[in-house]
């Protein structure tokens, strides 16, 4: 049986490269980028998946440092909710321009009521690391 789509929606804050300039203001301590809610109340228990694809950029602060950067990805609207996905990846410290990342992961068995928040955050190791653009995440609910 092929899977029901239940829900989709968007998180966009950056449309375009270099197009915002967010500090990272406190490091190790995560900032939000993503949020959305989407309705699961018609999946099939045990049989409902949520999920995300996204793109971050960011630029090393004006001294580079070895800097590590972790988006999570949480079922809930803080970091005390479910946590359903976390990367981690070193920025390259030879490059001072925005560098991308990209994440794609899924939420199995997702909870089949409505109104289920999903939020992504993004953690940096060092001071002054900054959030340029683009920041794109999109959530899709299915269930088979």
């Amino acid at each position: 049986m092929p899977a029901r789509f239940l829900d989709s929606k968007t998180s966009q804050n950056a449309s375009y490269a270099n197009s915002i300039a967010i500090p990272i203001s406190v490091a190790n301590a995560p900032q939000l980028v993503a949020q959305q809610t989407l309705d699961l109340s018609a999946g099939t228990a045990g049989l409902t998946r949520v999920e995300f694809t996204g793109i971050i950029s960011l630029q090393l602060p004006l001294l580079p440092a070895v800097t590590n950067i972790t988006l999570d990805v949480y079922r809930g609207l803080t970091t005390g909710g479910v946590l359903v996905f976390s990367a981690s990846e070193n920025l390259n410290i030879n490059l001072l321009g925005p560098q991308l990342l990209t994440i794609a992961g899924s939420d199995f068995n997702a909870p089949n009521i409505g109104n289920v928040a999903y939020t992504v955050f993004v953690t940096a190791s060092l001071l002054g690391t900054i959030r340029v653009g683009p920041e794109s995440f999109n959530f899709t609910a299915v269930s088979d």
